[in-house]
């Protein structure tokens, strides 16, 4: 699209003259090129140069000129810039209301004027330029003035030059009768009338269509190459306004249409490549189209691709569809180019160098002439179409079609990969790849042959692959890359194609590439090519600006081939071992397969098998070949040598050698690879697969041919493995661990591990302990959950492993090997003779309860000189349970017949679980309760509340009340140990910390093997909230009654605010009692001060009895308090009691 003029890819400009004032044309000039659309000016300074404008006159006498062409080449531009829409004369005011002879001028130069634009279809506007608003012009001089121009009054602008906003006003005026003037024009693009302008450009199509059989002007190549270089710009035309207005499905319906209207049109097989230039060209041009116009489409189009509102595939509406197919005409056009270079004759060589320098564009689109010098004489004469073909041809010559065919296929393939169309981008890869091999860029051609080569390959595209691993196998031969020939070559020859012998025709090479077609007999001779090559009886002979290609001892070739390789094809190589299991020493038996799919068979020279422990490699050599040779060659490797009556492949047989393997170390026995070689200087090395887990090959598993197993056996054919498990010797050394469960949380629990040394000496030990959840899972921690703890999210945690022993040289090498982890650790162990022993303990921590197990792992080698190849490994396991020691809980108590009224009580909502409460400066009592948990006796050392900052010790204020005795309390499993605490919360909180209850505790002694300091075992306490009462309630009555004796109760009301605080009591009836005063009252309690009450009681009955019941509720706060029933306790005696008061031991307190 670059290569149209501008005046085509762009709407049409109106110009406009300007004729007098030449002061003044800047101003009028930059004002309409800033207008949209803009008006190109043409400035006349004055009326002598306005013959510029007149029309051209013919001699009347002169015999009429046939018309020589369809569209002058040059007639958009010339309406840019010569032919004017509208001519504006510039009159001063003066001069129009001046002396006579002033107006006598402005009328001559009227007439001129019209005289020069008479029947040239220009608008004639008549401007008075006036410098300030005194020199107005009167109306009678201005109907005179238009009389004289003979315009509308519309046509008779006034400017005012000093005054810039009516000057701007002027000349807005004026743009606005220009455009009325482009109404009238002929072109109805001109006045921006799209569907006008869409309608006339059809019409014109239609009406060139129908010259192509009644047309006679030119010769038959020229008219047709003519027609269709003006249809190109129509077409242009017409797809531009419809994709402007967004009409995308009709523009696609109409490109079709344009397409189909001239493909047929192809002509002579010599000049039908400017057929498929001009083919290529359209497409080209309507992706550059589409592609601009690619916003609107995904909102203008339905997507019901097919369907009746949208007749359009998914792929039509997508740039690149139509960019590979402009790429694709343009590969023919250089295809016809070159077979009319292939078809032309010696005399028409010489006519075509002669072809003439001077042949120019004509002044009609699509027409070409030559320039004709005679003298002082230059002629135009026309080009008859032998000389116009050869003048194409010579043009044609001159460009590299291929790196613009290149460069188009890659923007189709960018854009499918865009769109996620593998398939689509494979193919313009593919003809990217040809491209550079045609221009022999063979590195780039080679990469992307590759890369499609993967996909045709997964897709199964036998026939797609044949011809790109043609190409691929030419690029190497040409490059000079020995292996990559090879290997092309066999995959090519192992392919899935058995079609019989063709003949091969001249386009069989265009249509599958260097391979040719694919036939049976193409594979076998690629076959015999390449293994000629590898035996060297036959090198590859020089091809054009390529390498001789060649294979010598020297430079070895090696083909590796995987269980993804394509090569599989060409030698697939199993191995089964008849047993699953082995002693060490003990033979065992293998079978080995190998399968080929070249059609030819294949003969190897020797057969190399590799296993994961190399004392058991072996090679295979064929009986045709001197066993003494073969062995000489591997005595330096030290390696054992088998012979075979045969090495010979058949195509889709295998070939199955059972040979005996034996193995002197234990562990995984695995064969890794076979070596096929072939010659002296190739070798094919496959990856060992197992029958059982084989994969079929991808091209051959659809093909129909008699299935057949690898092994002779079809159960081991399924259950064949490649791997065999050689046993361990037997262990003659014990591995012992002693532990007494369970373990217990927060203690360092000892696990004592002792190695005896019965038959085998011990060389380079290794011991591996290993902690693993007994219930599965393997990790001991937990990433989610919270560790109080421990510092770390292990649960259980192995500190140290600490070793008791003999003491020799080796000792010294003990630390050597050592690494201990949180759940896993390795030290080695020193040599021990027979008889010997080493011992060492594991220290292990629970820092949460779980069940472990305990993995312990020897492994040694009973000889100082095989420390490497032969190890024994003994294993024993421990289940040790971990468990809670010491639960601990706790309660908060008020002082005794002493309540305060607590707020956040009353204001709680029932059914979920509050903050305990306390009141500010007032005692409380914290009770503390540890319970053994587990199964093994403790013993208490401590117990105390730790704070955590000097902050909490200051706002809170905890204090033993119950010591505890200085021997260590025992603790029977299930047993409970209590200790009692006082606290006194000092500031007003709403979160205020305790603590932590802090328990020291160890195993006893008398029952248990450990010997701990002790273990401390901590415990938050929760928060509690801190707020000052308003009221508390006290009951005073003595510790105990006498019978029928009476005693004071006082119930004392203390308001702790400064408000007055209403209060309604009551005292319940009560069998047990008599009491004297009202049973409800109500009062009033000062601030800051005490209310009293007072009654008096007489008991009725003996023992443990319940004082009546004391309700007190509080208007102001609405709450209700009521003493617990162990506050209203007394004990009652029938009689006086007696107490004996003595001197008792002070017992000793440990605080």
């Amino acid at each position: 699209m670059e290569n149209y003029p501008e005046e085509l890819r762009t709407p049409p400009i109106s110009l406009v003259s300007v004729v007098g004032c030449p002061e003044l044309h800047q101003t009028i000039s930059s004002f309409l090129h800033a207008e949209q659309p803009p008006i190109n000016t043409l400035a006349l300074p004055d009326f002598s140069k306005i013959s510029v404008l007149a029309k051209k006159h013919k001699d009347p006498l002169a015999s009429p000129q046939p018309v020589a062409g369809i569209l002058k080449r040059d007639w958009l531009m010339k309406h840019r810039t010569r032919v004017s829409a509208a001519v504006a004369a510039l009159f001063r005011a003066d001069y129009v209301t001046g002396d006579p002879a002033q107006w006598l001028q402005v009328c001559t130069d009227l007439e001129n004027l019209k005289a020069a634009v008479h029947g040239r279809s220009i608008r004639l506007i008549v401007i008075l330029v006036q410098t300030n608003e005194s020199e107005d012009v009167s109306e009678d001089l201005k109907i005179a003035l238009r009389k004289r121009a003979e315009i509308d009054t519309k046509y008779l602008i006034t400017f005012l030059q000093n005054d810039a906003s009516e000057l701007r006003q002027s000349l807005t005026r004026w743009q606005y009768n220009s455009m009325n003037i482009n109404l009238v024009a002929v072109y109805a693009e001109f006045r921006r009338d799209w569907a006008e302008a869409l309608r006339f450009y059809e019409e014109a199509y239609r009406a060139l269509r129908e010259m192509i059989a009644t047309s006679t002007r030119l010769p038959p190549v020229q008219r047709l190459v003519e027609i269709k270089a003006v249809a190109e710009q129509l077409h242009f035309k017409i797809s531009t306004l419809l994709l402007h207005g967004g009409k995308v499905v009709e523009a696609i319906a109409w490109f079709n249409k344009h397409i189909a209207s001239y493909r047929q049109l192809v002509g002579s097989t010599k000049n039908s490549f400017l057929h498929w230039d001009w083919l290529s060209r359209q497409f080209l041009v309507f992706a550059e189209l589409l592609e601009t116009s690619s916003a609107a489409i995904p909102s203008t189009l339905s997507p019901h691709f097919g369907a009746s509102e949208n007749p359009l595939t998914e792929w039509e509406v997508q740039p690149a569809y139509y960019y590979q197919l402009a790429a694709s005409y343009l590969r023919e056009k250089r295809y016809c180019l070159d077979s009319s270079l292939s078809m032309t004759d010696s005399a028409s060589a010489n006519t075509l160098g002669k072809n003439p320098e001077s042949v120019l564009p004509s002044v009609f689109v699509g027409q070409s002439a030559r320039l004709f010098e005679q003298g002082d004489t230059i002629d135009v004469l026309p080009l008859s179409d032998a000389e116009y073909i050869n003048y194409a041809i010579t043009e044609a010559q001159r460009f590299q079609d291929s790196y613009e065919i290149i460069a188009l296929f890659k923007k189709a393939y960018e854009s499918f990969n865009s769109l996620k169309a593998p398939r689509l981008a494979s193919y313009c890869s593919t003809r990217m790849a040809k491209e550079y091999f045609i221009a022999e860029d063979f590195n780039n051609a080679k990469l992307h042959f590759d890369g499609v080569s993967s996909l045709y390959r997964q897709e199964g595209w036998v026939t797609l692959l044949w011809e790109s691993l043609g190409y691929l196998q030419e690029c190497s031969r040409r490059l000079g890359s020995v292996k990559d020939f090879i290997e092309y070559s066999l995959e090519m020859a192992s392919l899935p194609i058995f079609s019989a012998a063709e003949v091969e025709t001249p386009n069989s090479k265009r249509e599958y590439g260097p391979a040719g077609l694919p036939t049976l007999s193409r594979r076998e001779a690629i076959q015999n090519e390449v293994f000629g090559l590898l035996r060297g009886e036959n090198i590859l002979p020089l091809t054009d600006g390529g390498c001789s290609l060649i294979i010598t001892e020297e430079q070895p070739v090696r083909v590796d081939v995987d269980v993804i390789s394509p090569l599989r094809m060409a030698l697939l190589a199993c191995v089964a071992f008849h047993d699953q299991s082995v002693k060490p020493g003990s033979p065992t038996m293998m079978t080995l397969s190998l399968l080929s799919q070249l059609p030819c068979p294949v003969e190897v020279d020797r057969l190399e098998i590799e296993f994961n422990q190399p004392k058991c490699n072996f090679i295979i050599v064929n009986a045709v070949e001197d066993l003494s040779t073969a062995q000489l060659d591997m005595d330096s490797q030290d390696v054992r040598v088998e012979n075979a009556p045969s090495l010979i492949l058949p195509t889709n047989k295998w070939l199955r050698l059972t040979y005996e393997v034996k193995s002197g170390q234990s562990g995984k026995l695995e064969c890794l690879s076979i070596t096929a070689k072939i010659g002296k200087s190739f070798m094919i090395c496959c990856q060992a697969e197992s029958p059982a887990s084989m994969e079929e090959l991808p091209f051959w598993k659809f093909e129909d041919q008699v299935e057949t197993f690898p092994t002779k056996d079809p159960g081991l054919a399924y259950s064949g493995l490649k791997v065999i498990q050689v046993e361990e010797p037997e262990p003659q050394v014990d591995l012992i661990l002693g532990a007494s469960n369970p373990a217990l949380v927060g203690e360092t629990f000892v696990v004592p591990l002792t190695i005896i040394s019965n038959g085998h000496e011990v060389y380079s030990g290794e011991l591996k302990i290993n902690l693993v959840d007994a219930r599965g899972g393997g990790l001991l921690m937990s990433p989610r959950e919270a560790e109080p703890f421990s510092s770390g999210n292990h649960h259980v945690e192995l500190l140290s492993i600490s070793g008791t022993g003999v003491e020799d040289e080796s000792q010294t090498q003990f630390d050597n090997i050592r690494k201990i982890q949180q759940s896993f650790g390795v030290v080695s162990v020193p040599v021990l003779r027979v008889g010997d022993s080493w011992s060492c303990k594991l220290e292990i921590k629970w820092h949460r309860p779980k069940s472990v197990m305990l993995y312990a792992s020897l492994g040694y080698s009973p000889n100082s000189t095989e420390a490497a190849s032969q190890r024994v490994n003994i294993h024993r396991s421990l289940q040790i349970e971990g468990k809670i020691p010491i639960s601990i809980s706790h309660c908060f108590m008020m002082p005794f017949r002493r309540e305060p009224l607590l707020l956040s009580k009353v204001k709680s909502l029932p059914g979920i679980e509050q903050k305990v409460s306390l009141a500010l400066n007032e005692t409380s009592v914290l009770i503390v309760t540890a319970r053994n948990s587990s199964e093994v006796p403790l013993r208490v050392i401590s117990l105390s509340i730790r704070s955590d900052g000097d902050d909490d010790s200051r706002a809170c204020s905890v204090q033993h009340v119950g010591g505890i005795p200085a021997d260590d309390a025992p603790l029977v499993p299930g047993e409970e140990f209590k200790g009692i605490f006082s606290v006194t919360p000092k500031v007003d909180s709403p979160n205020l910390e305790v603590g932590s209850v802090c328990l020291v505790w160890k195993r006893d002694l008398k029952l248990g093997d450990f010997e701990d300091s002790g273990v401390v075992t901590e415990q938050k306490l929760p928060s509690v909230i801190v707020e000052q009462p308003p009221l508390i309630v006290s009951l005073d009555c003595p510790p105990h009654a006498i019978l029928g004796v009476p005693f004071l109760f006082h119930i004392r009301i203390h308001n702790r605010t400064n408000l007055l605080q209403e209060i309604k009591y009551s005292l319940g009836d009560c069998q047990s009692f008599v009491f004297s005063g009202p049973h409800d009252n109500a009062g009033f309690v000062l601030p800051k001060s005490e209310y009293i009450m007072s009654y008096k009681i007489v008991p009725l009955c003996s023992g443990s009895q319940q004082l009546p019941q004391v309700s007190i509720t509080s208007v102001r706060y609405s709450a209700a308090l009521n003493p617990s029933a162990a506050a209203a306790t007394i004990f009652v005696y029938p009689s006086e009691p007696e107490f004996i008061v003595g001197v008792k031991k002070q017992e000793s307190i440990l605080v």
